[in-house]
């Protein structure tokens, strides 16, 4: 998803270490967050006890009489900051889901803060669970298996939805599917579209980028990934540099929403600024130099229009623009180059194959036009699962363990010794063999 807020570095759920706010004064910011911890303490359980998941189970109605023909999975998602369930059968209806956005806090306090995001998964969990189960009117026990995010993720958030997933199956004794969360991102578009392996699927969101050939329900080649931050991140950091918070278009967006709202009233060709990589022959992708690049730019321009850090330039949305516009292209070559080294090795056919885009910042209909370009340009198709479906949510994981439960893989009836992953690739790396291919990728005309 785009990553939601400006003062914090929302990548934790990459893998990648939460950067601290760059100003200095944030004790009153810290005393809230305090404050908000101390406050709920109380209140939140740190595991779910055996007797609150039995009184839980006890809530609902049980049907003995009927009988259902069908698997059903309750998909748990709590990886980052929302907490989200749903109930879904092996046809792909969805008969129930449920979500909890953290939004709200963490715009109070600036960006997501694990502790957090931890209690506010504790003190939600249950509620969003029960209702999805109470939507779709399937009772527990009439569940197939219930399958959760276990990686990759933050830490604190992942262990609240393991914990809670790991004494629901047991009491229930139900199998227990544990999901990959970037998998799951990737067979959503199965749940849309009739789509069959293999595909190329692009990831790209506020705390992952990356490139991969699905070859199956869990078979996937990786081909290339960020190098550093994540493209939402990026537009995000941007979006607070410029202090889009303050601009009265923008203020309750997300950075990468903001930039993308603000480019349209801007002009891209104000400012030249040189995608990423261009030397390199490989899928990789960066986005951190450019990020340092446009810092560069907005502290020249302040000075040239006598404005201090924090007010809101004249050229904003000139810079929103050219940021977009590059972060587009970038993400389009590279896009273009794995399209190019998968029909080259015929891993994937040669006309009607299939692009799928996923993530928050999937949503961004500049980049996606980007992308049309290059799917035009190689007789491929370019599928987007709805935007709800973009960002994180139950019924990705819902669905995942249907794919699961149906081609009998990673089913677990002990759970014993299962743990989160808060780092964890996707699938087998062949991104070194595709920079060795070295495909140079003929130049597109990226007029949008």
């Amino acid at each position: 998803m785009y990553s939601l807020f400006f003062p914090f570095c929302p990548l934790a759920w990459s893998g990648k270490r939460l950067l601290k706010h760059p100003e200095s004064s944030r004790t009153g910011i810290i005393y809230s967050v305090s404050m908000l911890i101390l406050n709920k303490t109380a209140r939140v359980f740190s595991t779910p006890s055996k007797r609150k998941i039995c009184e839980f189970l006890r809530s609902f109605h049980f049907h003995p009489g009927k009988r259902l023909f069908h698997k059903l999975v309750l998909g748990i998602e709590t990886s980052c900051d929302d907490t989200a369930a749903a109930v879904v059968d092996e046809t792909g209806n969805v008969l129930g889901e449920a979500i909890h956005s953290q939004t709200e806090v963490h715009l109070k306090t600036g960006g997501i803060i694990p502790p957090v995001a931890q209690q506010l998964h504790r003190e939600n969990i249950q509620r969003i669970v029960q209702e999805a189960l109470s939507a779709s009117k399937v009772s527990p026990s009439e569940l197939s298996a219930v399958a959760t995010t276990i990686k990759p993720g933050l830490a604190l958030s992942l262990g609240v939805g393991l914990s809670f997933s790991l004494q629901l199956v047991n009491q229930l004794k139900k199998p227990f599917i544990p999901i990959h969360h970037m998998e799951a991102h990737a067979l959503t578009i199965r749940l849309t579209n009739k789509v069959e392996f293999p595909f190329l699927v692009l990831l790209i969101s506020g705390g992952h980028c990356l490139l991969a050939l699905v070859r199956g329900v869990s078979d996937f080649l990786l081909l290339g990934k960020s190098l550093d931050i994540a493209p939402g991140d990026m537009l995000d950091k941007v979006a607070r540099r410029l202090s889009l918070i303050k601009h009265p278009e923008c203020s309750t967006m997300s950075g990468g929403k903001a930039i993308e709202h603000l480019a349209k009233q801007g002009n891209k060709l104000h400012f030249d600024f040189k995608p990423p990589m261009q030397r390199a022959k490989n899928c990789d992708f960066s986005f951190s130099g450019l990020q340092h690049v446009i810092d560069r730019i907005i502290m020249q321009k302040e000075k040239e229009e006598g404005i201090e850090k924090g007010q809101i330039l004249s050229s904003a949305a000139d810079i929103a623009a050219a940021v977009q516009h590059t972060t587009a292209c970038h993400i389009a070559k590279r896009t273009h180059r794995a399209i190019l080294f998968c029909k080259q090795r015929d891993l994937l056919c040669q006309s009607n194959a299939v692009l799928v885009v996923s993530g928050g910042v999937a949503s961004n209909l500049y980049i996606r036009k980007a992308l049309e370009i290059v799917t035009n340009a190689t007789q491929c198709t370019l599928l987007c699962p709805p935007p709800k479906l973009c960002t994180d949510n139950g019924i990705m994981i819902a669905w995942n363990g249907i794919e699961r439960l149906r081609a009998g893989l990673g089913i677990l009836h002990d759970t014993e010794g299962i743990r989160y992953e808060p780092k964890c690739p996707l699938g087998v790396d062949i991104s070194k063999e595709v920079g060795e291919a070295a495909i140079k990728v003929p130049r597109l005309n990226m007029k949008i």
